[in-house]
């Protein structure tokens, strides 16, 4: 009993010794194509899969799928790394897999959580055969527009004060374009227009932006046009508009059969045909810049204007139109539809409202094989010739249909259609939760990022909640719970969809990034607009900006924030772009970041690896096997010097490392010259001054 008790008290102190030895921090593997090769396959093909450790630390590794074990083979070694490999043929069903790792006595793990003791099967890698997502949405710098508060560039085509009523008000013409949005401001028209877009795509080339997405611009009531009249046409309003009439609604009278101005604008087909024309041109304008565009489809519902209900009978007795289903029970559209009152005709007002709002009717469509085909041909039209749009962003995505199973029903078939049309057409949805089940490769190809980029950037550097609705003590700065929900909402995204995710720090929904930064609960029906930029702080957004640009994903401007625009939540969040009276040096900031984004592709496609994080300190590198970015940041008040491992994305740690410092942004303004700083055995000390981001980049000479 006495030998056995010694052996174990070997055992157990050799393991102790091998546990440090061991080397963790040197396993890595992801689904980049530096470690899945090819990184999008297709079933049936040969896949090379590889995993990293420290040069002779392990005694073997082996891929684990299905309770398979695959033996790796070390096919490399690399600046004190070796790499194993294996390769693997993709089945013709999801891949998923972890590794297993033995040195010793020792087993360990590793998934895209990293390392475990245990291992968590949800966890797992995955890999799902044939699903591509398109190369010029990876990383791609895309800039949200909101085309009534961006430019005016054709003040014919502005809508009236009193031209129609909506919601029980006249629409109002706003005539001052730097006044605040009132709070129930759905009727206030500022003017912006395509025209608009035209005359400022010099100046986002310069930006650096490589796609625009476009609020909605279908025909519509409303100024953000979530509730389409029209699928067919873009609004005159944004558009062109060679048919017009002077008759206003008289004050006091709300009935829109006599808004004889917004009927002939918005039927006659002269205006309707002359504004997808001029869509036309903006999207030729665009591309020969060598920039795209992705238009905003929003079909779980439309309107109550729309020509299929005509709830507000403006297209009743029109020639070439058929009546609505509000206005006849023997309406074409009825199907389109759920009345619950058969017996309410004429004008039956019965119908679903999504959510209830009796302006956004639910579309029907399980009850209607015609609205299902019209939708497709739809989301065909607008990706072919002569439109030639570059995609889709699917408003509400999830909400489409009245159940979980038709949804993913239609969706594939969606996607089937835009994909035959333009199979290079990024579909992309709107999305709050996990968008696993639409994301196996025959539905969406991926996601706006809120909780996998939005919200954990907004927590960690201010606190807020992405309303402005709450502040969080606990969170701010909490960089391990930054880490945990980083790395927890990216295993959703497995890597085709996380390249091509959109990375936003503001938007239409949502308060402005700038005005976050103040650390204020508020919004404008109670706080007021002054509010909204008191206390702001441009470091905290530029460390925002830092972030954004150097993370997988897209990364989306919201049109104004590079400019330094204000704003709670909706409708606060909607102001124009202030023309004439930019934050320059914020727009300056935006263009040097844009520019090293779009210069260094690993920030496209490159490993993501967490090196180091404090109480408001956070260190990451994105890298490949021979070329490194360190992104640094400090949020605290205060100024301190770090000891950061940069070895661990591959800086060798056998001899000094010259390492080039990019960017310092601080509270007192940013310095983009280059500047060299040395590296020791991997590591590196560095000062970081108060409220900093610092960017470093290193290559291997060759």
């Amino acid at each position: 009993m006495r030998l056995e008790k010694e052996d174990v008290m070997k055992k157990m102190q050799y393991i102790l010794n091998m546990r440090a030895v061991l080397n963790k921090d040197a396993f890595f593997s992801d689904g980049t194509k530096y470690y899945r090769n090819p990184s999008e396959p297709e079933a049936g093909e040969n896949v090379m899969i590889s995993f990293r450790t420290q040069k002779n630390n392990v005694d073997s590794v082996y891929l684990v799928s299905e309770g398979v074990k695959y033996k790796m083979k070390v096919y490399k070694t690399l600046k004190g790394f070796d790499y194993h490999g294996v390769k693997i043929t993709m089945p013709d069903k999801v891949f998923r897999y972890y590794f297993e790792i033995h040195y010793g006595w020792i087993t360990c793990y590793y998934n895209s959580m990293g390392v475990s003791t245990e291992i968590q099967e949800r966890d797992n890698f995955e890999i799902y055969p044939g699903y591509h997502t398109p190369d010029w949405a990876k990383g791609a710098v895309m800039y949200q527009i909101y085309t009534d508060r961006f430019c005016n560039g054709d003040p014919d085509n502005d809508v009236q004060t009193g031209e129609y009523a909506y919601l029980g008000e006249h629409c109002q013409h706003v005539e001052d374009w730097g006044k605040i949005p009132a709070v129930m401001g759905v009727r206030e028209f500022y003017g912006g227009d395509l025209k608009g877009i035209i005359d400022k795509l010099d100046y986002l080339k310069e930006l650096g932006i490589e796609v625009v997405y476009l609020n909605p611009v279908f025909v519509s009531p409303s100024n953000h046009k979530y509730d389409c009249q029209d699928y067919d046409y873009v609004d005159p309003h944004l558009g062109k508009i060679v048919n017009d009439s002077d008759e206003l609604l008289n004050p006091g009278d709300m009935d829109n059969s006599h808004a004889g101005k917004y009927i002939r604008r918005v039927t006659e087909k002269e205006n309707l045909e002359a504004s997808n024309r001029l869509f036309i041109k903006l999207v030729e304008e665009l591309h020969k810049r060598g920039m795209k565009v992705i238009l905003d489809g929003v079909f779980n519902h439309c309107g109550s204007f729309n020509k299929w209900m005509d709830r507000e009978r403006i297209y009743e007795g029109q020639e070439g139109y058929e009546p609505g289903a509000y206005i006849s029970a023997e309406s074409p559209y009825r199907s389109f539809f759920n009345f619950h009152d058969e017996n309410a005709w004429p004008y039956n007002n019965s119908y679903d409202g999504w959510w209830t709002h009796e302006t956004l009717p639910k579309l029907n469509y399980e009850g209607s094989g015609k609205l299902y085909d019209h939708i497709l041909k739809v989301a065909e039209k607008w990706v072919s010739p002569p439109f030639n749009a570059d995609g889709w962003r699917l408003d509400v995505a999830a909400d489409l249909g009245f159940s979980s199973e038709f949804n993913h029903h239609f969706w594939k078939d969606f996607r089937k259609v835009v994909k035959t049309a333009n199979p290079d057409a990024l579909i992309l949805a709107e999305h709050y939760g996990n968008p696993e089940g639409w994301l196996q490769g025959d539905e969406w190809d991926s996601v706006m990022n809120y909780d996998a980029f939005m919200e954990p950037v907004t927590w960690f550097l201010t606190g807020m909640e992405k309303h402005s609705d709450e502040y969080r003590e606990d969170l701010y700065g909490d960089s391990n719970a930054f880490i945990g929900a980083m790395m927890h909402h990216m295993r959703s995204l497995h890597m085709s969809a996380l390249h091509t995710a959109m990375n936003e720090l503001s938007n239409h929904d949502h308060s402005r990034f700038l005005t976050r930064t103040n650390r204020r609960v508020g919004r404008i029906s109670y706080a007021g607009p002054e509010a909204a930029s008191q206390n702001i702080n441009k470091a905290v957004m530029r460390e925002a900006v830092a972030i954004q640009m150097t993370w997988p994903g897209a990364p989306t401007i919201y049109y104004g924030d590079e400019a330094g625009v204000c704003g709670f939540t909706d409708p606060d969040n909607r102001r124009t772009y202030p023309w004439g009276k930019e934050d320059q040096d914020l727009i300056l900031f935006h263009k040097k970041m844009i520019a090293l984004h779009k210069k260094y592709r690993i920030l496209r496609t490159g490993s993501l690896k967490f090196l180091w994080n404090d109480y408001q300190g956070l260190c990451y590198g994105r890298f490949s096997h021979t070329e490194q970015i360190i992104v640094v940041i400090n949020n605290r008040d205060e100024g301190r010097e770090v000891m950061l491992d940069i070895w661990q994305t591959g800086i060798t740690r056998l001899e000094e490392s010259v390492i080039t410092r990019l960017m310092l942004s601080s509270q007192d303004g940013f310095i983009d010259k280059e500047e060299q700083i040395i590296a020791r055995a991997g590591s590196l000390n560095l000062y970081l001054p108060a409220r900093s981001a610092t960017i470093l980049h290193h290559k291997d000479v060759l």
